[in-house]
């Protein structure tokens, strides 16, 4: 009976303790808000904009668990292909390509980028408008600011999306996206949203929501304004036996700066070395002897020659299982 009476009131003591931490953490967020809100005003956001989006948020414990367990950095890329690059996929693409096929067209011609590059960023964002997220927007971002792993990109991008609701752009119950804070159909997060979203259907408001024209024409901007070169590809599967992969590893070293993809290649050098140092086309053909630059992805038993194109399509997402995977489906689609 006393051993009873002594582990119940260790429970109680544990019980006791994890409220007086959750009231403490809660305390501390309120704490966080108010803190946003006198930067907010301090940053000229309007006190009905401020009222209405920090009133009265709670932190979204989710939103933290994703954040650990990213797929594109979690999976192989033999899993993602596996999981993402699917034959529905494939056939959902081309025939969403010809569908807007007259839309694209004029996309492409003004900013340069080819019309299965843009279905395939729109695809790999929200199965292409079928689902661009439904966590909103605001409270995801402030949950993201008040964790310590990223704090002040998160912050910056919550005041970035108070601008956007500030300007009218898109009313608060409506700004939804993913976990992350990305919004609408291209996953823009706030900041690109300020930069390179496009009303393309000249109908006064930058809907990456619902209209497809202003879905195209911003992903092609952003991938234009992060310096997409039109008439080139993005890059090509290659061949490399165990004799010029050793000597690869010896004698290129790896990218020193970019995002951390970008520096797990080995590279940029001209195609002609590439062949002096053994790789060859997927099917075994010698290498084109182009004026061309590329870096080296090996991705477990994959590896590809990849152009600068490549780097624009790691701007939108930087992992290699993300940007192999819509290249691959843009090469499909074409």
């Amino acid at each position: 009976m006393r051993h009873r009476a002594i582990a119940l009131a260790l429970l109680v003591a544990i019980a006791c303790s994890l409220d007086s931490i959750t009231s403490a953490q809660q305390q501390s967020f309120s704490e966080f808000l108010e803190g946003l809100r006198q930067e907010a005003r301090q940053q000229g956001i309007s006190a009905g904009t401020i009222e209405r989006a920090l009133g009265d948020l709670e932190p979204l414990p989710i939103v933290i668990e994703r954040d650990r367990s990213q797929a594109e950095t979690v999976l192989t890329l033999d899993q993602y292909l596996q999981r993402r690059l699917t034959p529905r996929m494939v056939r959902t693409a081309r025939h969403r390509a010809g569908q807007h096929a007259s839309l694209l067209r004029r996309v492409s011609q003004k900013y340069g980028v080819p019309a299965p590059i843009i279905v395939a960023t729109w695809g790999m964002e929200s199965n292409f408008g079928r689902f661009s997220g439904v966590r909103p927007t605001i409270t995801a971002l402030a949950t993201l600011a008040f964790d310590q792993r990223r704090a002040a990109f998160f912050r910056g991008e919550l005041f970035d999306a108070l601008r956007i609701l500030d300007r009218g752009d898109i009313e608060l119950e409506r700004m939804k996206g993913s976990w992350a804070g990305a919004m609408g159909q291209p996953q823009f997060m706030p900041s690109s949203y300020l930069r390179f979203a496009v009303d393309f259907d000249d109908d006064g408001r930058r809907d990456i929501w619902r209209s497809e024209a202003d879905v195209f024409a911003s992903i092609a901007n952003y991938l234009n304004g992060y310096g997409w070169k039109t008439g080139e590809r993005w890059g090509r599967r290659v061949k490399l036996s165990a004799k010029s992969r050793a000597r690869i590893e010896d004698s290129v070293p790896l990218r020193s700066s970019g995002c951390e993809a970008i520096r797990q290649m080995r590279g940029p050098l001209p195609l002609l070395r590439w062949r002096e140092l053994g790789v060859t086309l997927e099917d075994g053909r010698p290498l084109p002897k182009a004026d061309l630059d590329a870096s080296l992805v090996a991705a477990g038993r994959w590896s590809f020659l990849t152009y600068p194109n490549y780097d624009v399509l790691l701007a939108y997402d930087c992992a290699h299982a993300y940007a192999l995977t819509l290249g691959m489906l843009a090469d499909r689609i074409d």
